[in-house]
């Protein structure tokens, strides 16, 4: 069923009685060109896991592709919207935030997807979420509000870089698929909206370390207008020289701030931590 155009949607959502949820942040998309970006995308995986389907604008075209799908939905009147739009695919009425994506995914044909157009007052939490599922499929496509794209994105040295840009870049490799401006959903929201594909990387510090890494972001970004040295003695509860060796043993200025480093400098700077300010329970301080 093609609903990828807003006089089909109306209708459709008409004849079930449906309306966008403004509690639940719901922009439903109808632009065929983004529907078939993202289909064409996911076209060479044979398991599809879709967060939040809606009326099933995208369930319908990638449930009739790919091998499996299942589609999570919160919102409970659209569950016997989608048996008629995306009849093949597997609907479950679940909270994303609090279901095992990663239980999910393996019940799933490789090679496997994750496609979701992110409701925006929950992107952080659900990406997170989805990032943490990486070991476990081969790519996600999801669509987010522009500028957060644009943080996702953005590169060394540049004023949007924090920590989701870090925290994402490390994990994957990202590329942005496609705009889709206000005019592509409806109901219009009043920001455009961009989306990427992730692709999942080997990670630059062991798995043990991934955690420690994370942490390192966190506290190194948060108040990004200071210092690394400043958020170090903050976060780590360390004294200044102690940070001061940390910088200096990477290479870096002292006033060096953390949108500075590229990507390949964060596994550098753990180690540098991991040396100096948590030692082994062997080492005297």
């Amino acid at each position: 069923m093609n609903l990828a155009d807003a006089a089909s949607l109306k209708a459709f959502l008409g004849r079930h009685g449906l309306w966008a949820s403004k509690g639940l942040g719901q922009h439903f998309l109808v632009s065929s060109k983004v529907v078939s970006a993202i289909v064409s995308s996911l076209a060479d995986c044979q398991g599809i896991l879709e967060i939040g389907p809606g009326p099933g604008v995208l369930t319908s075209p990638l449930s009739e592709s790919a091998q499996r799908m299942i589609a999570l939905e919160l919102d409970a009147r659209m569950i016997e919207a989608l048996k008629e739009s995306a009849p093949k695919a597997e609907v479950l009425q679940a909270d994303a935030l609090k279901s095992n994506l990663g239980e999910i995914l393996l019940s799933l044909p490789e090679p496997r997807g994750v496609v979701s157009n992110l409701p925006y007052y929950i992107t952080g939490p659900l990406v997170t979420r989805i990032a943490e599922a990486r070991h476990h499929y081969s790519k996600a496509v999801l669509m987010m509000q522009k500028e957060v794209a644009e943080r996702v994105l953005a590169g060394p040295k540049t004023s949007a870089r924090g920590s989701l840009s870090v925290y994402l870049q490390l994990q994957f490799d990202i590329k942005l698929l496609c705009h889709a401006p206000a005019g592509a959903f409806l109901p219009p929201p009043k920001v455009d909206s961009t989306v990427l594909q992730l692709t999942p990387k080997l990670m630059p510090v062991a798995t043990e370390d991934e955690d420690a890494l994370f942490r390192l972001i966190r506290f190194s970004f948060a108040q990004p207008r200071k210092t690394l040295i400043n958020n170090l003695v903050a976060g780590y509860k360390i004294d200044r020289e102690a940070a001061v060796s940390i910088i200096v043993g990477c290479g870096l200025n002292e006033t060096a701030r953390p949108q500075e480093l590229p990507n390949e400098e964060w596994a550098r700077l753990l180690q540098q931590i991991q040396i100096i300010a948590m030692p082994s329970p062997n080492r005297r301080r």
